[in-house]
């Protein structure tokens, strides 16, 4: 049923606008009589900072931005979904067009700018669903034009900790002006210490609520020192590695739409993602785990990214252009490598070739 859907609806899809094709998917699954995920292999199981994932494979956050489909996104084989970015009052984000496809290169270009229908909306859906079961995290993120941005993501902290399975500080997105400059080391500590304090307040009547922190891959790597040590000091559970990057790499075939201004995904980002992702593992030194997403649409992208540090990936381009016959293929190859090694747990995996990684020159 699945593949018949995706084989179906896919090349119509491609052929809308981006983000009118984005619109009809999500009501699609909304009345698709989706049957419930096939059993995983039990070596895609693991137990990630305190919770329990049935297979590592995430959607990213922002395709179901208002958790409109979480539980038909776990019924297509995901492991984990994470919807938003929540804002905490409705916006609209940027105008029309800010959604591109770089067919040539398997890559999108987004500057959507947190268009959310604010956390209210958001709230009630998920307190609706709140004993289906399986992971759903919150991406959040502060309004535009909040005159304190950190008091947004306190109130987000503590509006969505009851909910939530993990809530993901969202710093990285380039489409909200200064939003970045929160992840400079003085700004990130403030914001840090205010969030986990908030979240430390509601958890007798929340439980505990595992805080994430987003990253862009264009950090420099001094920055990246700061961001590392002050997540480390300030005890975040996760960092997920990372977000849409501004630049544009040389090999871009798509040259007129990559002019477009926004953030870049999919295939070509996966070179600075990976790389970033191991620059972080070295960094980090197990003191939590990391969420690799980035530019992955295949098995074998899927398991270069473990093997540069992560212990869950997220795919969301990749869909775009493979349809969801990527989900399965990514868990067939992540068994074929387990049985190949003869290893039990793809823990066995996880940062087995990050310090090579940051020996390598830089992506270009």
């Amino acid at each position: 049923m699945i593949g018949l859907f995706d084989r179906l609806s896919r090349p119509f899809l491609h052929a809308l606008d981006p983000e009118d094709a984005h619109g009809l998917a999500i009501r699609m699954l909304k009345i698709a009589p989706l049957p419930p995920a096939a059993s995983d292999d039990k070596r895609l199981a693991s137990r990630v900072f305190g919770l329990n994932f049935k297979n590592p494979v995430g959607i990213a956050a922002g395709f179901d931005k208002n958790a409109e489909v979480p539980d038909a996104l776990l019924r297509l084989g995901f492991g984990f979904v994470e919807i938003g970015t929540v804002t905490p009052l409705p916006q609209a984000g940027n105008p029309r067009p800010r959604l591109f496809r770089l067919d040539a290169d398997s890559g999108v270009i987004n500057r959507l700018g947190f268009n959310s229908q604010g956390a209210d909306a958001v709230l009630a859906r998920l307190a609706a669903r709140a004993n289906a079961g399986g992971i759903v995290g919150v991406n959040i993120g502060a309004n535009k034009d909040a005159p304190d941005r950190v008091a947004d993501y306190v109130r987000l902290i503590e509006r969505f900790a009851p909910v939530a399975s993990y809530v993901t500080i969202n710093i990285s997105s380039p489409n909200t002006p200064g939003l970045r400059n929160l992840q400079q080391a003085a700004v990130l500590d403030d914001l840090l210490a205010r969030v986990v304090d908030a979240r430390e307040r509601v958890t007798r009547n929340a439980g505990p609520t595992p805080v994430l922190l987003k990253i862009a891959p264009d950090l420099s790597l001094a920055d990246l020192d700061d961001v590392v040590g002050i997540a480390r000091a300030r005890r975040v559970d996760a960092m997920i590695v990372g977000n849409t990057t501004v630049g544009r790499p040389a090999s871009l075939r798509e040259t007129a739409i990559a002019k477009e201004t926004g953030g870049l995904s999919g295939r070509p980002l996966l070179l600075l993602a990976n790389r970033m992702l191991a620059e972080t593992y070295v960094r980090v030194e197990d003191a939590f785990p990391l969420i690799g997403a980035g530019g992955i649409d295949s098995g074998e992208s899927a398991l270069e990214k473990i093997r540069a540090g992560a212990s869950l990936i997220q795919v969301y381009s990749g869909l775009v252009f493979r349809g969801l016959a990527l989900i399965g293929e990514i868990k067939a190859a992540l068994v074929a490598a387990l049985e190949t090694e003869r290893q039990d747990k793809l823990k066995e995996f996880i940062g087995a070739d990050a310090a090579a990684m940051t020996a390598e020159p830089w992506p270009n």
